[in-house]
């Protein structure tokens, strides 16, 4: 009877501890991009489960709402998105679908990391006959780190609002990512600095905050207006204005077709840059740490 006893006092006092009580399943991220899942697997851990909608080979702004994204939509219990309308054409079509309270726009488990800060390019007048413009600012935030690094936080504080018994497991990791981060922003700005005013092409508008960062110079755009692609007269006009002034390279992103950049790059004898863009953009670039490293390496390639 005293064992009984005895044991009975043991299995209350280890229920008392949650020990061999269940674990709490991870938490379903459905990330729109490859960025936005890599910064959720470095704040949450093994709290979560990441599953990204895209690849660093697509255009994010042109993704179909497949069945398949639909039924991860419904089961997840937090979307990261970047926002700003980026992804205006499928994201809303997903989130409504998938028939999911738990991340509709305005509950705790939708996030979007544009929301956290501050955006550049924002029109002063909004006409469809500008382009494809955005008219809360240019999306694409992530080339920027000190973006990424203020995305870190809200989003941890995000897992935590979802997840109050890992908060404190989040808010670690904030903690050790912000410091590694940190430090490596100041390692990139040191190796950056001969890039500063160099003047550069791209392809579409989504250079704009790596560009603001390093003290790139924007001189041309491939394409005459946002989402609009280039007609022959625009090219030789762009031929005409780079041959006079050439750039010191056209940036190309791994989603761009590259049959524009290369024939500009005939014509005007400037190199072609291919950059990551997005973490998964080039072998180098597994994650948020690489991305930035390749990108530097690759635009040092051509500094001189």
């Amino acid at each position: 009877m005293k064992n009984a006893l005895r044991g009975v006092t043991l299995l209350l006092a280890l229920l008392a501890t949650g020990y061999g009580a269940p674990a709490r399943a991870a938490i379903k991220v459905l990330a729109t991009t490859s960025d936005w899942g890599a910064l959720a697997t470095e704040i949450g851990g093994d709290k979560v489960n990441v599953y990204v909608a895209t690849s660093a080979l697509q255009d994010v702004h042109r993704v179909d709402a497949k069945p398949s994204l639909v039924a991860r939509a419904r089961t997840a219990d937090l979307v990261v998105a970047t926002g700003a309308e980026l992804e205006i054409g499928w994201l809303p079509v997903l989130v409504r679908e998938s028939g999911n309270p738990r991340i509709q726009p305005g509950a705790p488990g939708y996030f979007e990391a544009a929301a956290q800060l501050k955006l550049l390019d924002v029109p002063t007048r909004f006409d469809r006959a500008m382009g494809d413009i955005h008219p809360q600012g240019n999306p694409h935030v992530q080339l920027d780190p000190r973006n990424i690094a203020i995305v870190a936080q809200a989003l941890a504080a995000r897992l935590a609002k979802i997840d109050p018994s890992s908060a404190a497991t989040y808010a670690q990791r904030a903690a050790d990512f912000d410091a590694r981060w940190r430090a490596a922003i100041a390692r990139w700005e040191s190796r950056a600095a001969p890039l500063k005013s160099a003047p550069i092409v791209v392809m579409h508008k989504d250079q704009v905050y790596l560009c603001h960062w390093l003290g790139l110079v924007e001189v041309a755009a491939i394409e005459p207006k946002p989402g609009v692609p280039p007609s022959a007269g625009y090219l030789g006009e762009l031929v005409a204005k780079l041959t006079a002034s050439p750039p010191r390279m056209i940036l190309r992103n791994a989603y761009n077709d590259p049959k524009a950049a290369d024939w500009l790059a005939a014509r005007i004898h400037a190199p072609v840059v291919l950059l990551p863009f997005s973490v998964g953009g080039t072998p180098r670039a597994k994650d948020l740490f690489g991305l930035f490293d390749d990108t530097i390496d690759r635009l040092l390639a051509l500094k001189s």
